[in-house]
């Protein structure tokens, strides 16, 4: 800090670059990059999600001879560093379990991810993603989001983007929903009340915490 920021006329010079050295990744892992404005300044975003095809291994070196091989590499601390050998076994252990965001939903459709309740979380983080939204295809736009995954031949969605941008996650995650239990003699106490609070992920905490502050407020009062 401050950001130095990128002439316009890098921007395109750098993605190229940054594709070639991702053509490099065994197997083939591209992230989601994109030019954004910070404090009036060019920047490039690079969004590095969790693959479904990990661990990933790079070129030992970037020079044009790549006859010293390919490594896994790890992060420890502040330093990026070679993995031994029972440090890849871990790295393949891992990759058994894709993180529960990223994994694939089969008994959903891509029908199930609901535009106005995209179009309405991207108005509320106020990203310029949303009047491209109005315009764009939908496949891209999901795309652009990372919550849909697969070839054009069996696009599915996410499981993140289910529980985003569905209207009734529960249909794919049962009892996906939050139980806020108001003991206002203690729990000893036989006066209860209990309100189950489902939808959309981002909407169900907002109504969760809107519910809790008021019960807060009427105590004090």
């Amino acid at each position: 800090m401050p950001i130095a920021g990128l002439k316009l006329s890098e921007i395109d010079k750098i993605q190229k670059e940054l594709l070639a050295k991702c053509k490099l990744i065994q197997p083939s892992y591209t992230p989601i990059v994109d030019v954004a404005q910070y404090k009036d300044k060019n920047i490039l975003v690079v969004w590095c999600f969790g693959g479904q095809t990990r661990p990933y291994k790079c070129p030992t070196t970037l020079d044009k001879d790549f006859s010293k091989g390919y490594s896994y590499y790890i992060r420890k601390m502040s330093s990026t560093v070679k993995a031994t050998e029972t440090e890849q076994k871990e790295l393949y252990d891992m990759a058994r379990t894709i993180p529960f965001d990223d994994r694939m939903n089969h008994e959903a459709e891509i029908q199930d991810l609901k535009l106005p309740l995209i179009q309405n979380y991207l108005y509320e983080i106020k990203s310029d993603l949303l009047e491209e939204s109005e315009k764009m295809d939908f496949i891209d736009l999901c795309k652009s989001m990372r919550i849909v995954d697969g070839i054009p031949e069996y696009m599915k969605p996410l499981n993140v983007g289910l529980m985003f941008f569905n209207d009734d996650p529960q249909k794919f995650f049962p009892y996906s929903q939050i139980e806020v239990v108001d003991l206002r003699n203690g729990p000893e106490g036989d006066d209860m009340t209990e309100r189950i609070f489902r939808g959309p992920i981002d909407s169900m905490i907002k109504s969760a915490l809107t519910y809790i502050s008021k019960c807060s407020l009427s105590q004090r009062l």
